[in-house]
């Protein structure tokens, strides 16, 4: 199946957006997104209900912060939503500037950040009618030497797009190579979710590598971190998070599809869970949370070789009564 209109749709509004300054992008987000549309917008941002306060918000702040932003896209791909309903476009990569004003009471630098950023967008008829925004904004504050939270487990740093320069599919790809995909993506999330129902936090490797290549690398969220390979992912992630977390439930997703050798999806919240004391530094609070998370993925041959995530951490965190941005802003 074609998703030529839809990726035109996209890659129409991306290139006016990147284009336009601050005063600007009003007008184009009038143009190309229906003024109902569906918000998805991370936190802080989630109080966004329509695309006018998204504009007034996010879009205007973050192009008067970020001098000559530039969009570096690293992932582009679309497809039928596996999870519900709608064609779907998604776009994955960093907004790059000269960080010459604060965001979010972030400091500014004058000097060249980069900003981590997913976007999801359903097209019908020509228009956006649902639009998700995930960014990194705990790896933008490492960037200007703000450390909100404890030492990773993993590693951030600015993190490349696909090993093979092969995540931009403004071409159609083969309808058998997206099935194979989105159906290792599902038996991999059924795995897990199994494990999740069992209570067992200790997950054998060969789990894993039923469906994850020996060299997988795993780009993980600020706080985190990236982490390579099934034995150090398990150290440096799979086994901190899943002992640090109690009581995980898995929600579902808002849009999950695949497109060629890749694949992506979204929840709104993907996973409900309390901290168990340890995660991101936190104790345990008996406080119930949700996490709304994005995953990229990237097949090669039968395996799963690349996954990008980015998860709304500040969100996580202001459930459990703090507020970093407002805390690390305050006191800089």
């Amino acid at each position: 199946m074609s998703f030529n209109s839809e990726k035109a749709v996209v890659r129409s509004y991306q290139a006016a957006f990147d284009k336009g300054e601050a005063s600007d992008v009003k007008g184009v987000v009038k143009s190309y997104v229906d003024e109902n549309a569906k918000i998805y917008a991370c936190y802080p941002f989630d109080k966004c209900s329509t695309p006018a306060e998204l504009v007034k918000e996010l879009w205007e702040p973050l192009k008067q912060s970020f001098t000559r932003m530039k969009r570096r896209e690293d992932v582009f791909m679309a497809g039928d939503n596996s999870a519900g309903e709608g064609k779907w476009v998604m776009s994955m990569g960093h907004f790059a500037g000269l960080f010459d004003k604060p965001f979010l009471r972030i400091r500014s630098t004058g000097k060249l950040a980069f900003l981590r950023y997913a976007e999801f967008f359903e097209v019908r008829e020509n228009k956006i009618v649902s639009h998700a925004i995930f960014f990194d904004l705990i790896a933008l504050m490492q960037q200007v030497g703000l450390n909100p939270l404890p030492v990773e487990t993993g590693h951030t740093f600015v993190y490349p797009g696909p090993c093979d320069h092969n995540g931009l599919l403004f071409e159609e790809q083969d309808p058998k190579e997206s099935k194979k995909t989105i159906e290792l993506v599902e038996e991999m999330v059924k795995d897990l979710d199994s494990l999740n129902k069992s209570g067992n936090d200790n997950c054998p490797p060969e789990l894993l590598a039923k469906c994850w290549s020996e060299d997988m690398v795993w780009y993980g969220p600020a706080g985190i971190g990236a982490t390579y390979t099934i034995e150090r992912y398990q150290q440096q992630h799979q086994f901190p998070f899943r002992k640090g977390l109690k009581d995980k439930v898995f929600n579902g997703h808002v849009a999950r599809f695949s497109e060629g050798s890749f694949a992506c999806f979204f929840g709104w919240p993907n996973l409900s869970n309390t901290a168990g004391g340890g995660l991101f530094g936190m104790p345990a609070s008996g406080i119930r949370a949700d996490m709304r998370v994005v995953d990229v993925y990237y097949r090669k041959g039968d395996k799963l070789l690349e996954n990008w995530v980015l998860m709304d951490v500040p969100y996580w965190l202001k459930q459990q009564g703090l507020d970093i941005l407002s805390r690390t802003t305050t006191y800089s």
